[in-house]
């Protein structure tokens, strides 16, 4: 993972950290797709702080490219072009869980 990517990730996981996320992974997936360089995964314990969290990083860092899932608040993606972020409700992101799907060992 670049530097920049890498310093942007840190700025991003901070950001979540400041407004109380759960478990905040970064995730290089450089060399493992086109999608993204870098996956930043959080988590909320109710919708209301799924959507907190991204309105955070809305105010903080901008507009994403694409973002989707703020009405259900249950897995908000964020589109920053490198940087994918994910804001999952605790029980989504048990379900899913991304961080074993694209883990490289």
């Amino acid at each position: 993972m670049h530097s920049e990517v890498s310093q942007s990730a840190q700025r991003v996981a901070e950001r979540l950290l400041e407004k109380k996320a759960q478990d905040i992974r970064i995730v290089d997936i450089s060399g493992m797709t086109i999608i993204a360089d870098a996956f930043v995964i959080a988590s909320g314990r109710t919708v209301v702080q799924t959507r907190a969290l991204y309105d955070e990083l809305l105010e903080k860092e901008g507009p994403p490219r694409r973002a989707e899932g703020y009405a259900a608040g249950r897995w908000i993606m964020m589109d920053y072009g490198d940087i994918l972020v994910h804001i999952f409700h605790e029980e989504e992101r048990e379900f899913y869980d991304l961080e074993r799907l694209w883990d490289r060992g």
